[in-house]
């Protein structure tokens, strides 16, 4: 059976083909024998279990390592502190049986008396001093207990015995403690719900930091790709496709693999630009656990939601700090990251999955008037452009001008892309270039086959921050290697005026305007 590429579950090397994982197990190794308590917070698909499961094989032989998880166990388990003991119990009876551990290991959790949080730290001190090596313990999916009151104590409890195992005469603890999950556990003010409580003393504080860079590197994606190439021969620009998917990523592990599986398994094998982006399409159009959760924490959190659709439809800049809520909560699920200081779309797949439920979402409360799609739109496989700008005009002046609807001047570009998108649906892409990201402009583009066209939207303030504006499109025009470029310009004054589309000369690049 050969290799595939895996985005479910954890990673096998022996099954999958992987990035080398080792400088980032080194980083986790180090933790361990130094003996911090850490949590490896991540975003959805991040590679977590991956990790614990590296943990469990390349370190068993220098401790016993205890992997758990308290996902599937029920309710009742955490209904009180003896319900709760009793199934950390029986937890630890069934891996030591798995393991094969000597029997009086074994016996130590098998049927024994135990009712509350102090008597389960009793248990736990008697199995660290008898066991032959340091003892780890690892806990998946955190995030399914870390709202839950005796889970927090039970933190509590470790924390207590890790500041004490010092002391002289304290009980014996585990070495390590390695939890996995999005949260950061040490810090529980996050809920992605607004109405629930939020928990501010966090038991895990005294938790190491983990600042181990979990995404994948061009290099990176570059290796696992010619590991690919070793077996398949298809004769891939490994370089070139290695960049690319990096391109639409930034490394984010999942939407790594996604590409490369889609490829792989449903486009014949067919490694090229086209491709990749034919595969970033069917990522942006949801299905997957990590869109379903986008939605989903846009949806449960009003104040979130606004925060990202003033990031990517309004282009708003942001200062990276996490001391934020919002700017903590989205680089919590890696949707953001930090570009020299200013907040940025995690990739390009994001951004497009963000205009994407944003405009959809726009056309259907506010019940959109577009017009239908046109064969003019694409002439011999090639999108159109100024025909695009100019039936946008159009129908904006057919369908809006005596309007007095407030939402016009605040979200005309959105209208702008909820236009857009059925034109390219299924063969353009679209995105904000995200180091020209600042509250004056939006620097819009947009790829249609093998050709990119730049597109600037602005507001209309007078002659002089026209001018201004055309500057910005043609230093960015030449900042792409492009000659020409369109400008949409939406005059919500008092007395607009009013200027046919039309091609300008501005410093040596064509424009192509129009006034709405």
């Amino acid at each position: 059976m050969r290799k595939r590429f895996n985005i479910t579950g954890s990673c096998n090397p022996q099954l999958h083909y992987m990035v080398n994982t080792e400088n980032r197990f080194k980083a986790v190794r180090e933790l361990i024998e130094l003996g911090e308590y850490f949590t490896i917070n991540r975003a959805r698909q991040y590679g977590k279990t991956t990790m614990l499961d590296m943990i469990w094989n390349r370190l068993s032989d220098q401790y016993l390592v205890v992997p758990m998880s308290f996902e599937g166990v029920g309710s009742s388990a955490f209904e009180s502190e003896e319900a709760f003991a009793e199934m950390f119990a029986r937890l630890m009876s069934r891996h030591l049986v798995s393991m094969k551990q000597n029997v009086e290991l074994i016996e130590i959790w098998q049927n024994p008396l135990v009712s509350s949080m102090d008597e389960l730290s009793v248990l736990i001190s008697d199995f660290c001093m008898k066991s032959p090596k340091p003892v780890v313990l690892t806990v998946d999916e955190v995030d399914k207990s870390c709202d839950n009151q005796l889970f927090l104590n039970f933190l509590g409890m470790l924390r207590n015995k890790y500041l004490g195992r010092n002391r002289e005469g304290m009980e014996s603890t585990f070495l390590s403690v390695v939890l996995a999950g999005v949260y950061d556990v040490k810090n529980m003010k996050l809920k992605i719900r607004t109405d629930a409580e939020k928990k501010y003393n966090s038991p895990w504080n005294i938790a190491a930091d983990f600042n181990v860079d979990m995404t994948f590197h061009p290099e990176e994606i570059a290796q696992m790709l010619g590991d690919y190439e070793q077996d398949m021969h298809t004769g891939m620009d490994i370089k070139a496709v290695s960049e690319q998917i990096y391109k639409f990523t930034t490394g984010y592990p999942f939407l790594v693999s996604a590409i490369c599986k889609y490829i792989d398994e449903q486009f014949d094998c067919v490694w090229n630009e086209e491709s990749v982006v034919k595969a970033v399409k069917k990522l942006v159009e949801g299905g997957s656990t990590l869109m379903d959760d986008l939605s989903k924490n846009l949806e449960n959190n009003a104040d979130f939601r606004e925060f990202m659709f003033s990031l990517s439809v309004n282009s708003s800049s942001y200062s990276f700090s996490l001391l934020n809520p919002m700017v903590n909560m989205g680089n919590m699920f890696s949707y953001i990251r930090n570009k020299d200081g200013r907040v940025v779309i995690h990739n390009l797949i994001f951004e497009e999955a963000l205009f994407l439920y944003f405009t959809i979402d726009y056309a259907i409360k506010n019940n959109v008037r577009l017009a239908p799609f046109q064969s003019n739109y694409v002439i011999n496989g090639r999108l159109n452009m100024e025909y695009v700008v100019t039936r946008f005009h159009d129908l904006m002046c057919e369908e809006y001008r005596d309007s007095t609807e407030p939402f016009i001047e605040k979200e005309g570009r959105l209208l702008f892309l909820t236009f857009l998108k059925p034109v390219i649906n299924g063969t353009g892409f679209y995105y904000v270039e995200p180091q020209t990201r600042d509250n004056r402009r939006m620097d819009l583009v947009v790829t249609y086959g093998k050709e990119e066209f730049i597109i600037e939207m602005k507001i209309w303030r007078g002659e002089k921050y026209e001018l201004r504006g055309r500057d910005q499109l043609a230093d960015y025009l030449n900042t792409r290697g492009k000659t020409e470029g369109y400008l949409i310009t939406f005059d919500f004054s008092k007395t607009p005026h009013h200027v046919e589309p039309q091609w300008i000369q501005h410093n040596d690049k064509r424009i192509f305007e129009v006034t709405i």
